[in-house]
């Protein structure tokens, strides 16, 4: 459900509620500020873009999303890919890829796939996401320690490079940038300064004594990007054309399942904070739209921004009017304060980033993950945060996906057992039957097979390896179905060759106990005409009844 029809339908929207969720609003609007800024100069667009991007997505998600406290817009995660589009593509590039992504997480939602997304595993989403944090932090030690070298090439190249210019290092710029830092992380300490946000006392206390000293050689916004608008920019439409539609279809879908992954994550995050319960599919619509519309207000792509989500459940936010309170203040600061902004310093806003580098990193959760979680994992989590690093966020992402599933259907294939019943429990379990036609025993002739587990493509080969090992052709195969729960079309492929098999050596294949989304399968791919119109889904002792019936007449 619309994440605003929901808060209503539960009295959230009343009057009584208003208060808490504006405070909220406005205490997550003031967290935003330097955070909206930071990520858009790191993803190398103009400041005020970010400022744009909070409010117009964060304004469509709070009212479209599937979350009724999400909060939303650009993100560290997005840092990665952003920049990179903006390198080949250039800035109007980016808008129309995240505009293209925007309409991808629509059709997503409408196609209810937000519950598959949330499947990708914990190894992949914390190896991308550490790499992501390590990728971050080396990318802001150029505005960190204000140096003049310009890292071009892979991370390892960038990384060489500034390591190379780090003995001439800006003094002013970095000393400026570790006291940013260091009140980023402790100013919460002082004495009546625990609800003021770290990030935005950095800022502010940076850009005064900028403003004030105006230390040499100290790169600012109004230095590098010139003076943020006193103004809200006005809807234009992009040049959209087949070519560009071609051109970035790639770096579209990379936002969209960042952006689907990132956004699914915080909402799930926000359940376990508020007590609440997000709708999936919703949420994909809501951050559609935000990612269709912020782009045409001069916006880049946005999401879930889980620090921001957190922030605003912590001071009392419970529905949508939180987040409308949130963008509506970033309005007020820019229509106000927008002149101040040109003294922020770069470092400031550089110190601002190694936290949500260190932050995004997880580094607790990755190591642990190294000292415990299963080999298997290690190494999905190691290639996923190498990938990440060294190659490319989507080709880490893929790739870390596709492991995951190998090693899962690995170990669903060795899960499965396909194994002979004979001796005394299968005769006492057909002892009534055995003992109503006469027969001490089971015939020689007829072989009894049963399958524990999913019948899939994975699997086929200790099916295929035990039918092997059968010493011989029996007259009649039993193939239990019983405990198998489904079937693929690899496994319907392989028991259709065994029933062909079996019928060229004068042979039979008779099926039993399958379920019904099993049976349904076996009669649409004719299993049923060949195995003598038998019914799969009999009991063993029915099927087994009818084959000494059909003898004995």
């Amino acid at each position: 459900m619309i994440a605003l029809l929901e808060a209503h339908r539960a009295g959230l929207l009343g009057a009584r509620h208003w208060t808490a969720n504006i405070v909220a609003g406005v205490i997550v609007g003031v967290v935003a500020l330097p955070l909206a800024m930071a990520f858009a100069i790191a993803s190398g667009v103009k400041p005020e873009q970010g400022l744009y991007t909070a409010i117009v997505a964060g304004l469509a998600v709070s009212l479209l999303g599937g979350s009724r406290v999400q909060i939303a817009g650009p993100t560290g995660a997005f840092i990665v890919i952003l920049s990179g589009i903006v390198a080949q593509h250039g800035v109007q590039g980016l808008q129309i890829a995240t505009f293209m992504a925007g309409v991808i997480l629509l059709l997503f939602g409408l196609a209810r796939l937000g519950g598959v997304i949330k499947f990708i595993p914990r190894p992949v989403i914390i190896g991308f996401t550490s790499g992501i944090g390590v990728i971050i932090w080396v990318g802001q030690w150029k505005d960190f320690f204000g140096l003049a070298a310009t890292p071009v090439g892979h991370f390892h190249q960038k990384l060489w490079t500034l390591i190379q210019a780090l003995p001439s290092l800006h003094l002013a710029t970095t000393a400026m940038a570790v006291l940013s830092l260091l009140l980023v992380l402790f100013s919460s300490r002082l004495p009546g300064m625990r609800r003021v946000p770290g990030p935005l006392v950095a800022l502010v206390l940076a850009t005064i004594l900028q403003a004030l000293f105006q230390f040499e050689g100290v790169a600012t916004i109004g230095s590098t990007f010139g003076e943020i608008p006193r103004e809200l920019p006005r809807m234009q439409w992009l040049p959209v054309t087949p070519d560009r539609v071609v051109e970035l279809i790639g770096p579209a879908f990379a936002i969209a399942m960042l952006g689907a992954i990132e956004s699914l994550l915080s909402a799930v995050v926000a359940d376990g904070m508020a007590g609440t319960r997000h709708n999936s599919n919703q949420e994909l619509v809501g951050q559609g739209i935000a990612n269709m519309a912020a782009p045409l207000f001069g916006g880049i792509a946005a999401t879930g921004a889980i620090a921001r989500t957190a922030t605003n459940i912590r001071n009392g936010g419970n529905s949508p009017i939180a987040g409308v309170a949130h963008c509506i203040t970033l309005v007020l600061i820019i229509l106000a304060l927008a002149p101040y902004a040109a003294n922020v310093p770069l470092a400031a806003l550089a110190a601002i980033l190694f936290v949500v580098a260190w932050n995004m990193s997880e580094a607790r959760h990755f190591l642990r993950l190294l000292r415990r979680a299963p080999r298997a994992d290690v190494v999905i989590l190691l290639v996923t945060f190498g990938l990440t690093v060294f190659a490319d966020l989507v080709v880490a992402v893929n790739i870390g996906v596709v492991l995951a599933m190998l090693h899962f259907l690995r170990r669903m294939a060795g899960s499965v057992a396909v194994s002979r019943q004979n001796g005394s429990s299968l005769e006492q379990e057909l002892a009534g039957l055995l003992q109503a036609h006469g027969l001490a025993r089971l015939p020689d002739d007829i072989m009894i097979y049963q399958i524990d587990g999913p019948l899939f493509y994975g699997a086929v080969e200790a099916f295929e390896q035990a039918l092997s090992d059968t010493g011989g052709v029996p007259a009649v195969l039993v193939i239990r179905l019983g405990r198998v729960p489904f079937i693929d079309a690899t496994g319907l492929r392989t028991l259709e060759n065994l029933v062909d098999a079996q019928r060229a050596k004068e042979g039979r294949v008779v099926l039993a106990e399958a379920n019904e989304r099993v049976r349904r399968k076996l009669q649409r791919m004719g299993l049923t005409e060949k195995t003598q119109g038998a019914d799969p889904s009999a009991s063993l002792e029915r099927a087994v009844g009818l084959l000494i019936e059909e003898r004995g007449a």
